[in-house]
C-alpha cells in the first residue's frame, strides 16, 4: 500500500540567490552547488496535495567530503512552510542546510520520502484465483520550483510481474521489471508529466487500521510489551464465495492475492512470547532467535484476502537492563516506536508507556512529531496509580521504528511499597485470625434473646420426639394391618391374636413416652403457637388406633364364628373408609408441624 521515493542523486546549482527562479537542479547526481554570490540556507521540496496527505515519512541527509574521505550521514531538519506566490494544491517542505552554502561550495543531499496508500487496487474486486493488479500514478518529471538540467525516473516493479500497461512517453523504456523515463534535460520549474503504471502485485497489503502498544516498566527486572492489532488486507476485495478446497489444494493459485503469515522482528532476548485473539491462544506461530534477534512468525486463523479483517494480540517480555538507563539523576526508557511486524502500514498508532507508581517529572524525546498526553492506570496494590505517557501518530511506516526516550525520576524507596503492603497485609490478617479464634463472640447467656433461643430449641426437640413417636405408632399400625392380610391367606387366627397382643403392648409404651413431652409443651410459652396442632395430631392418631383395633376384632370374630357374607364385608369396608380418612389427616398434620 506504500512506496518509497528516493531522490538519491540531487544537484542544485544556485545562480543568483535568493530568487527561487534562479535556482537550478543541474543534474541528479546528489550535488548541491552554489554558483551565486549570496549564501543559501534552505532547499524547498514541493509535493502535490493528493500525495502529501499520504506522505508518511520524509528525511534528508547529507554527506560531507568525497570518496574515502566521505564523512557520516547527517540528518537535516525539515519543516512545513508556505512560500508566497506559489502555485496552489502544493504542500511545501523546507530543508535547512547545516550551514550557509557560499559561492562555489557544494553539498550532497539524500532525500527519502515514503508514501502510504499510493497503490490503488485496479480492479477493485477479483476472484479467488486471480492475481491482484494495482495502479500507480506519478509524474515522469520531478516536480520542483527550480530549473532541472538533467533528470531520470526509474520505477521498479515486483520481479515476478511485468506491467499490464504503462504510460509511454518520449525516452521511456521497459527493461525487465523496471521502467525508465528519461533522462530529461532543461526542465522548467514545476514541470509535471503524469504517468500511470498498471501491474501485478501479490505482496501482502497488510494495514493496521489501529495498533495499540502498551509498554509497562517494572523495576523488578522486566519490560512487558503488549500489542493489540486491528488488521485488514487493503488490496483488491475477493468476489464470489471463498473455496477452502481450492485454497488448500493449490494455495498459490487458489489464493494468490492472500497472505498467510506475518513476520515480526522482536528485540533480542525477548521472552514469554504469546500470540492470541478473542477466542484464545493461536498455536500457528513459530519463534526462533539468538543473541542478536528474535523472530516471530504468526499465521492468522484464516488466509487474509482483500477486504478481510482480523484482530489479535502479541505480547512479550524484555530484560529491563537492555532498555532502561540512567542519566543526570533521571531514568529513561529507550525503546523503538513502531511495530515489529515487517512491511506493515499503520493508519493510527497509539503507544502507551506505563511507568512505575511514584514516577514524576516525566518527559518524552521522540525523533519525529507525535501527539502526546498523560493518563493514570491503576493495577494491583496501587494507591495513587501509575503514570502513563500516551503517544499517538497516524500514517506510520517501517521508517518510524526508531528509538524514543521517556525520562522520569523515581525514588528507590518506592520499590519497597508493594512488598511492605503485602507483608503488613498478611501480618494483620494473621492477627485478625488469632483474635477471632480466641475471642468469645457468643451472645450473653443471661440475655432475654439467648434464653428465648434456648427455650425454642427445647420446644423443637420435643416436637421432633413427638413426631418420631407418632411415626413409630403408624409403623405398628401397618404391621397389625398386615396380619389381617396374612389371616386371609393362612387362616391362622391364633397368630393374628398374638400379633394383636404385641401391638397393644407397643402402643401403650409409646403412649407413656408421649405424656411427659406433651406436659412439657403445655408448660412452655414458646410452644403456644404449635401446641394445638400437636394435640390434634395425638388425638387423631389415638382415634386411628381405636378404629384399627375395631377392624381387627371384627375380622377375627368373623373367622372364629365362621360367619361371612355381605354383612361382614360391609362392616369392614365402612371401618376401612374411616381408617383411610384418619390416616390422611395424620399425615397432613405431620407435614404442617414439620413446616412450622
Amino acid at each position: 500500500m506504500g512506496f518509497r521515493f528516493d531522490l538519491f542523486l540531487l544537484s542544485v546549482a544556485i545562480l543568483l540567490a535568493p530568487s527561487l527562479s534562479d535556482l537550478v537542479i543541474s543534474k541528479v547526481d546528489r550535488r548541491v552547488e552554489n554558483v551565486g554570490p549570496d549564501p543559501v540556507l534552505e532547499v524547498l521540496l514541493p509535493f502535490p496535495d493528493h500525495q502529501a496527505k499520504n506522505l508518511a515519512y520524509l528525511a534528508t541527509t547529507t554527506n560531507e567530503g568525497k570518496g574515502k574521505s566521505k564523512g557520516p550521514a547527517t540528518s537535516l531538519p525539515i519543516e512545513v512552510v508556505q512560500p508566497n506566490e506559489m502555485p496552489p494544491a502544493l504542500t511545501w517542505y523546507s530543508v535547512s542546510l547545516p550551514k550557509g552554502l557560499g559561492k562555489g561550495e557544494s553539498l550532497t543531499l539524500d532525500i527519502l520520502a515514503v508514501f502510504t496508500h499510493a497503490l490503488r487496487p485496479f480492479p477493485e474486486k477479483i476472484s479467488q484465483a486471480e492475481n491482484q493488479l494495482v495502479a500507480f500514478q506519478e509524474s515522469a518529471h520531478y516536480l520542483s520550483p527550480y530549473i532541472v538540467k538533467v533528470q531520470l525516473l526509474s520505477v521498479k516493479l515486483p520481479p515476478d510481474f511485468k506491467p499490464e500497461s504503462y504510460t509511454k512517453l518520449e525516452r521511456s523504456e521497459l527493461s525487465g521489471s523496471e521502467i525508465k523515463y528519461g533522462p530529461y534535460e532543461n526542465l522548467p520549474p514545476f514541470s509535471y508529466s503524469p504517468i500511470i503504471v498498471h501491474f501485478g502485485n501479490n505482496q501482502p497489503f497488510a494495514v493496521a487500521q489501529e495498533l495499540l502498544r502498551e509498554i509497562e516498566i517494572s523495576h523488578w527486572g522486566n519490560v512487558q510489551v503488549t500489542e493489540h492489532y486491528n488488521l485488514i488486507h487493503g488490496g483488491s476485495q475477493i468476489k464470489g464465495e471463498f473455496s477452502r478446497l481450492d485454497y488448500q489444494a493449490r494455495p498459490h493459485v487458489g489464493g494468490a492475492s492472500a497472505f498467510r503469515h506475518l513476520v515480526a522482528n522482536l528485540p533480542p532476548r525477548a521472552h514469554s512470547v504469546y500470540y492470541r485473539d478473542e477466542i484464545g491462544n493461536i498455536s500457528t506461530s513459530n519463534l526462533w532467535g539468538d543473541s542478536k534477534k528474535t523472530q516471530l512468525e504468526i499465521e492468522p486463523r484464516y488466509p487474509m484476502f482483500g477486504g478481510w479483517r482480523t484482530s489479535f494480540t502479541i505480547g512479550y517480555g524484555l530484560p529491563l537492563k537492555d532498555f532502561l538507563f540512567q542519566s543526570e539523576g533521571k531514568r529513561f526508557l529507550n525503546i523503538s516506536f513502531g511495530s515489529p511486524i515487517r512491511d506493515l502500514v499503520i493508519d493510527n498508532l497509539i503507544v502507551k508507556v506505563v511507568l512505575p507508581e511514584g514516577s514524576k517529572d516525566v518527559s518524552v524525546s521522540a525523533p519525529f512529531p507525535v501527539k502526546q498526553w498523560h493518563e493514570i492506570k491503576f493495577s494491583h496494590l496501587d494507591i495513587d496509580g501509575r503514570p502513563v505517557v500516551v503517544l499517538e501518530k497516524t500514517n506510520v511506516v517501517q521508517e518510524h521504528s526508531q528509538y524514543f526516550q521517556v525520562y522520569y525520576k523515581f525514588n528507590n524507596v518506592s520499590l519497597l511499597r508493594e512488598p511492605l503492603m503485602l507483608i503488613f497485609g498478611f501480618f494483620f490478617m494473621f492477627i485478625a485470625c488469632i483474635v477471632y479464634v480466641h475471642a468469645d463472640l457468643t451472645i450473653s447467656k443471661s440475655s432475654a434473646s439467648y434464653v428465648a433461643k434456648l427455650q425454642w430449641d427445647e420446644v423443637k426437640t420435643a416436637i421432633q420426639q413427638v413426631q418420631n413417636i407418632i411415626n413409630r405408632c403408624l409403623t405398628v399400625h401397618d404391621r397389625l394391618d398386615a396380619t389381617l392380610r396374612d389371616l386371609s391367606r393362612t387362616g391362622d387366627v391364633q397368630a393374628c391374636k398374638v400379633a394383636r397382643k404385641a401391638a397393644d403392648s407397643l402402643l401403650k409404651d409409646l403412649s407413656k413416652e408421649l405424656k411427659p413431652l406433651l406436659a412439657f409443651l403445655h408448660s412452655s410459652p414458646q410452644a403456644a403457637q404449635i401446641l394445638p396442632k400437636v394435640e390434634d395430631l395425638v388425638a387423631k392418631e389415638h382415634e386411628l388406633q381405636e378404629k384399627l383395633m375395631l377392624k381387627h376384632s371384627t375380622v377375627i370374630e368373623g373367622y372364629e364364628k365362621k360367619s361371612g357374607g355381605r354383612e361382614m364385608e360391609n362392616r369392614v369396608a365402612l371401618i376401612q373408609q374411616k381408617l383411610t380418612a384418619l390416616r390422611q389427616e395424620v399425615d397432613d398434620l405431620l407435614e404442617v408441624i414439620d413446616e412450622i
